[in-house]
This record gives C-alpha cells, structure tokens and sequence, in this order.
C-alpha cells in the first residue's frame, strides 16, 4: 500500500482508493484519500 503524509492527521497513513496520475511536468503521482480521517492526500512520485 502506498503512503503519504496527511496534513490534518500530521503523520504519514495509508492512502486508500490511490490513483496513478500525471502531472503537468510529466511526473509520476499517486492520489487518494487518508484511511484514518477521510482527506484528500497526495503524493509525488511512483508507489
């Protein structure tokens, strides 16, 4: 499971329902959601 850090909860969580997308610059990113609280997080580069 990927991680990123969740700036409401200020830890780093599980992102649960993550999907690849591409920034503009063509780089790798994985968003999601924090299983513990619910709020969008995002993070740069492949998982």
């Amino acid at each position: 499971m990927p991680q990123a850090y969740c700036m409401k909860c200020r830890k780093k969580v599980e992102i649960k329902d993550a999907k690849q997308t591409t920034l503009k610059n063509k780089r790798p990113a994985v968003q999601g959601v924090c299983s513990t609280c619910g709020t969008k997080v995002f993070r740069i580069g492949k998982s």
